[in-house]
């Protein structure tokens, strides 16, 4: 008697196996979404939380950067770059507008060499900057983005070398002491 027994559960195994994998494919589809990009084009990619709590949309952010993520990889994207695009595009989603985010980006240490135009870039590294088109969208998206003239002189690049849409502070300390000053919060992308 067990061993028709056991042979019914054996039979049924196949069905609830097919039906836990039928459940899992039914699960997963329901989180799969397309990246969205709110505020930068193209960059810093997010996904839509359900039940989340949003960012108040009536506040007007002003936020400055410390960014001094060293890019690994110098074919790849700075990823703290990137993440100053999912920032920005994490309040859109949140339905900040984008006259209500003020994004100062001051690239030093690490960082300095992804504000680079391609002849600096490629001085040092062989290949052209990948980081360009990401500056460009964040430009786009109303970010300003400074490099510490300290770093630029300690690492060797000139002035001719940073990208033209960067502009060049005195030094990270002071740029982002003057805008928290001025009422900006600051955040740091290590």
């Amino acid at each position: 008697m067990k061993s028709n027994q056991s042979t019914r559960e054996m039979k049924k195994l196949p069905f609830l196996f097919g039906t836990i994998l039928f459940a899992i494919s039914l699960s997963s589809s329901a989180f799969a979404q397309d990246a969205r990009y709110p505020i930068v084009n193209n960059y810093g990619g997010i996904y839509e939380i359900n039940g989340a709590v949003d960012p108040d949309s009536d506040i007007h952010y002003r936020i400055v950067i410390d960014l001094k993520t060293l890019q690994s990889d110098k074919e790849r994207l700075n990823q703290g770059l990137n993440n100053v695009a999912r920032m920005m595009n994490l309040h859109g989603l949140g339905g900040v507008s984008k006259e209500n985010l003020s994004v100062v980006i001051v690239a030093h240490g690490g960082a300095t060499e992804s504000i680079l135009n391609h002849d600096g870039y490629r001085r040092k590294n062989d290949v052209d900057n990948p980081n360009i088109p990401l500056i460009d969208a964040l430009k786009e998206a109303g970010a300003e983005i400074v490099v510490c003239g300290q770093s630029l002189l300690a690492r060797g690049y000139e002035q001719n070398e940073v990208n033209n849409e960067v502009t060049i502070g005195l030094s990270m300390l002071t740029v982002v002491t003057e805008h928290m000053h001025k009422g900006f919060q600051l955040l740091v992308f290590d």
